[in-house]
């Protein structure tokens, strides 16, 4: 079902991105400081090993146009222009803290947000390069950073200290934090059996979707967690899909299709998924309250309720709520993803691309190779 894309790397590929335009160039970087450009049907234009040979951990076009490359490796980001790869046209060195794990452009290429190992999130202005914000929140690893479209002023961090933030830019602080890990062990309350266990939430990847309401973030527990923000900026309500049966790695949400709630997921479990969330209660809440735990299940539906009848107020609420949650575990099982790809190996990144004017998943696991995956069908 997948095309394989080969000869471009040595190693292990970190980190696929795309370029704008019906001929845009895909760039894609490994371990060893390898980078890579290809055209859209798979041929390698360019190669380069960067000096130092460290990790390379994102690569981005800047959305203002194809001329401009952006590389994070080490604490460092290079700026290339595709058109001559022998060297970067910029390099801001020491722009993370430490290590970069990800990095991300705005919608007009003004700026750039870096996530690193010390947990703090960087803004370099652009063109220049010049640190503008430091965001000081985590305190664990940032593994992943995304601007909010249409709103130049918001950016969502996450890392593996287990927080979701939302930042207003203007005055470098959280409009709000959503702790996975309290979440998790709510929904697992209910849920976990006897001798079973569960990793914990920590965050790997997150997504905004194209209107900017609606986030997705991958996390080690398996769930792709959800956050609609509303009006304000505030987090409107939250719940979560359970994407894969081992951590979820990566999260994107899809422009191209017919809504912008489409989805493409990845995991450690070697499957790649694509999911249409129109309908999850966090997307389309259908006048419903409160937060939503969508993932919480019960199937002891009926008999709860039998039971719940001789039990105390509190017994007897909680008996509602468990059957609540089943209702809507039910409802999400019917849900579950459009498509399943059992691709074979941990996806280290997944990139949604339109290539020669189909919609195709790009997929980057532990091998040399990228794989791609045609979902036009959909």
């Amino acid at each position: 079902m997948g095309s394989l894309w080969s000869e471009g790397h040595s190693s292990s590929i970190l980190c696929v991105g795309g370029s704008p335009g019906p001929e845009g160039l895909i760039a894609s970087g490994a371990e060893g400081g390898e980078v890579t450009l290809w055209t859209q049907e798979g041929a390698v234009v360019r190669r380069l090993v960067l000096p130092g040979q460290d990790d390379v951990t994102s690569a981005a076009f800047s959305p203002a146009g194809a001329a401009h490359l952006y590389v994070s490796h080490g604490d460092t980001v290079s700026v290339f222009d595709p058109r001559n790869l022998k060297g970067p046209a910029e390099e801001f060195q020491g722009a993370g803290e430490e290590e970069i794990n990800a990095l991300a452009l705005n919608e007009t290429g003004s700026a750039v947000a870096l996530a690193d190992d010390s947990g703090a999130v960087r803004i370099l202005e652009i063109p220049g390069g010049k640190v503008c914000r430091t965001l000081r929140r985590h305190t664990n690893i940032c593994s992943s950073v995304a601007f909010r479209p249409h709103r130049p002023n918001n950016l969502v961090s996450v890392g593996l200290d287990m927080q979701v933030i939302l930042w207003g830019l203007q005055k470098t602080r959280p409009l709000w934090t959503l702790n996975l890990q309290d979440v998790a062990e709510e929904e697992d309350d209910h849920q976990q059996r006897p001798g079973q266990l569960f990793n914990p939430p920590l965050a790997h990847c997150v997504s905004v979707s194209s209107c900017g309401n609606v986030v997705g973030c991958a996390a080690e527990d398996g769930r792709v967690h959800l956050m609609r923000i509303g009006s304000g900026s505030k987090l409107e309500q939250q719940g979560a899909v359970k994407a894969h049966t081992q951590g979820a790695s990566q999260a994107h949400f899809l422009s191209a299709f017919s809504h912008p709630y489409w989805m493409v997921t990845g995991g450690n479990d070697g499957h790649v998924a694509l999911w249409d969330l129109s309908k999850h209660p966090v997307v389309a809440p259908e006048g419903k309250t409160g937060t939503s735990q969508a993932t919480a299940p019960q199937r002891r539906k009926g008999k709860r309720r039998e039971q719940a009848q001789e039990k105390s107020k509190a017994e007897r609420e909680e008996a509602e709520e468990e059957d609540e949650a089943a209702a809507k575990e039910q409802e999400e099982e019917k849900s579950g993803p459009k498509l399943s790809i059992s691709h074979g190996e941990k996806v280290n990144w997944l990139y949604p691309a339109v290539l020669k004017g189909g919609v195709s998943v790009m997929v980057a696991d532990q091998s040399p190779n990228l794989t791609v995956y045609p979902l036009s069908q959909l």
